[in-house]
């Protein structure tokens, strides 16, 4: 271990020991790198009523209710707990730095991430959502990398629910992962063009039954993904920041050997000139299932409306359309989300949702039957929320 000449000096005349020195200079070690360390996260809670009642005739819908949510229907529930330690790059040519998040409650057991190694479908009550080293290489403008556990790249909406329009998820978050284990490089072309890309030899989603690809050997297909964003300059004036953003990820395999699947997404937002109202559009395509094989295939249409009614207060409208299998299954939902801010550090939320079932049973979203077992067309969700963040 080396030591600067003045505690060398002080050492030698019996001021200090060299022990002591040493355990001193460890301190410090440890101290400047903790120093720029971060904790934060959220606590997730919510009430939901279900007109109709609760179990398989409520829509499928990830982290919401039935089968793939923990049947929260009819209920006031925890949701998740959020816990993330975070050391952020730095300025550098060869920053580094690390996220670690883990949940706990509900939603950790139908995330699919259970730190069971092998066991992602274990229903644990505490997953790791994300665990990642960052990296960067100093090539270009600076390619950014992250290796571990970490969000996937596609999707309008995302896994933290805070930061989506509304409470309930989208048909759309259904059929997209959520998760993958690899490695991911971002890359700022310019400010108009970043583009994405990764392999993974892992990839779950939150309930919706997207599942590592693996052969009957356990021989593993590799996940590729990919995803290019467009974003709108200042000379843009009033459209100025809107997105559009175009990619695929793709897990190799067979029907009868992993179940490859496909999925493609494109969105976009768009600001208005009218400054408090923004839109949103989103279109996704599953072609291939590990469950249901590489004949499975389904997309859903969505759009998006937020508008800033105050500092405080936001409504939030999102209309979807899904169809699978030809036109096997169909249905539709309309979901109406009022956003408040009364208390510091904390969102809160109602929430009305309509699912309307065509025909068919719709794939993780069916609502064709209720409770009874008798076919039901029509389901409805009233819900509060309410989020912590610190």
């Amino acid at each position: 271990m080396k030591f600067n000449k003045w505690t060398l000096g002080l050492a030698a005349v019996g001021v200090v020991s060299m022990a002591s020195a040493a355990r001193a200079d460890e301190t410090n070690i440890v101290t400047t790198a903790l120093s720029s360390t971060s904790i934060s996260g959220y606590v997730d809670v919510a009430a939901q009523f279900n007109p109709g009642g609760g179990g398989n005739g409520n829509p499928n819908y990830n982290f919401g209710n039935g089968s793939n949510g923990g049947g929260k229907a009819n209920g006031i529930n925890l949701n998740v707990v959020d816990i993330a330690i975070d050391k952020p790059e730095d300025e550098g040519p060869w920053a580094s730095g690390y996220h670690v998040e883990l949940w706990l409650g509900p939603d950790a057991a139908t995330l699919g991430t259970s730190p069971i190694s092998g066991y992602s479908t274990i229903k644990s009550p505490a997953a790791i959502r994300q665990a990642y080293i960052i990296l960067r290489t100093p090539i270009g403008n600076g390619i950014d990398w992250k290796v571990g556990v970490w969000d996937t790249i596609i999707g309008y909406e995302g896994t933290t629910s805070g930061n989506n329009p509304n409470y309930s998820r989208s048909f759309g978050y259904n059929i997209e992962p959520t998760t993958h284990t690899g490695i991911q490089g971002t890359y700022k072309v310019s400010d108009l063009l970043t583009v994405q890309a990764g392999v993974a030899d892992d990839s779950s989603s939150g309930g919706g039954g997207y599942n590592p690809s693996v052969n009957g050997t356990g021989l593993y297909y590799p996940t590729v993904l990919g995803l290019a964003t467009l974003t709108a300059p200042d000379s843009f004036g009033w459209a100025k920041g809107a997105t559009l953003s175009g990619g695929i990820i793709n897990t190799g395999g067979s029907e009868n050997a992993g179940g490859g699947a496909t999925s493609w997404y494109a969105g976009f937002t768009l600001p208005t000139p009218v400054a408090a109202l923004k839109l949103g559009g989103a279109f996704d395509y599953l072609n291939g299932h590990p469950t249901f094989g590489t004949g499975f295939n389904t997309f859903v249409v969505a759009g998006y409306g937020t508008y800033q009614i105050n500092d405080k207060t936001s409504f939030n409208l999102r209309t979807e359309l899904q169809q699978g299998q030809g036109n096997d299954f169909a249905q539709e939902e309309i979901t109406a989300t009022l956003q408040y801010n009364l208390w510091a550090n904390v969102l809160t939320r109602l929430e009305f949702r309509w699912d309307h079932n065509e025909h068919g049973d719709a794939y993780l979203s069916a609502g064709s039957l209720n409770g009874n077992g008798t076919p039901e067309k029509d389901a409805f969700l009233f819900a509060a929320q309410a989020i912590y963040t610190f």
